[in-house]
């Protein structure tokens, strides 16, 4: 039985890999230890965080298939995987995820069409798709900067809404304007917007948006935790931890997902640095790189105890 897509957290989920590359399932395990253990409502795989465009569709059923295990039915857990170019490559791809276990199937809004193509054309290539999964599985859609950014029109997120088949988006548009007007569409709908830009989270909370998933959760979980559950009981203290989360996401410039990697080396949950993706194999974080996130690290220690013992 499929597990609902409640609000709250949702961390986009990294993958450890061992020194030749291949998954680490040890690691990976100890990781969604970690994420339970500060405080999620459920967890996206098999996203960009997860190294999706560098694994075979066999490596990300796998990978979600024993994420799904290791969470033995404590929280949900969605899953993209949407990275082929073409519509049936697409179901093919979902449907291996269906089948791994997803309570969810995330679709990436920019595989749908070119970037200099039209709503129209994307909306009939999501038509094509969905003939080709199951009627009953909820979908969402991740607004994923790579290989291209395509933020998805208002008009657009009416027309999901009229399918009554979307429950999840993951925001991108870092708009205030936007979050606002998407925030008012989908009021009263089955379907939620969690953002995945820190700096307007507090703001987007107050007009109505489910939760948060990004990728500083790989660092701080449970600060996102305490804010999305409790900013209406916080009272000044919700601006206070909004005014560190909005500055400590600019670490997300730094050298990500390498940062991340390092900081949960430091909590004993992965064992190295080793990725697939491309900047992350010719180059490493340097000396100067690591005491920045160790500094980071302790704040981010100071903040968690402060907030969690209130």
């Amino acid at each position: 039985m499929r597990k609902e897509i409640v609000s709250g957290v949702y961390p986009t989920m990294l993958t450890p890999f061992n020194e030749d590359q291949s998954i680490d399932y040890d690691a990976l395990k100890r990781l969604v230890e970690w994420y339970i253990d500060r405080g999620i409502d459920g967890l996206f795989a098999v996203c960009q965080s997860s190294a999706m465009f560098e694994l075979s569709r066999e490596e990300r059923a796998k990978l979600l298939l024993k994420t799904v295990e290791y969470t033995s039915g404590r929280c949900p857990v969605m899953a993209s995987g949407h990275v082929s170019d073409t519509i049936e490559g697409q179901i093919d791809d979902m449907k291996a995820m269906e089948a791994a276990g997803a309570d969810a199937l995330v679709l990436v809004s920019n595989r749908l069409a070119a970037p200099w193509e039209s709503d129209k054309v994307w909306l009939s290539n999501l038509e094509k798709l969905m003939k080709g999964l199951s009627d009953d599985i909820p979908l969402g859609f991740y607004e994923c900067p790579y290989p291209y950014k395509r933020v998805l029109s208002t008009d657009v997120v009416k027309e999901l809404i009229e399918m009554d088949r979307f429950e999840f988006i993951k925001d991108t548009c870092c708009d205030p304007e936007m979050i606002t007007e998407r925030a008012a569409a989908s009021k009263g709908t089955k379907l939620k917007f969690f953002n995945a830009n820190a700096a307007t989270l507090l703001f987007s909370l107050k007009e109505g948006y489910a939760g948060y998933s990004g990728i500083m959760t790989n660092f701080h979980t449970d600060l996102y935790y305490r804010l999305c559950h409790d900013w209406k009981e916080m009272g000044a203290d919700a601006n206070e931890l909004q005014n560190y989360l909005g500055m400590a996401s600019t670490i997300e410039c730094q050298f990500y997902p390498a940062n991340a990697r390092y900081s949960l080396m430091k909590e004993g949950v992965f064992t190295n640095l080793i990725s697939r993706r491309q900047d992350a194999r010719l180059r490493q974080m340097t000396a100067s790189q690591k005491m920045e996130i160790d500094q980071f690290y302790a704040l981010s220690q100071e903040m968690s105890q402060k907030y969690n013992n209130k």
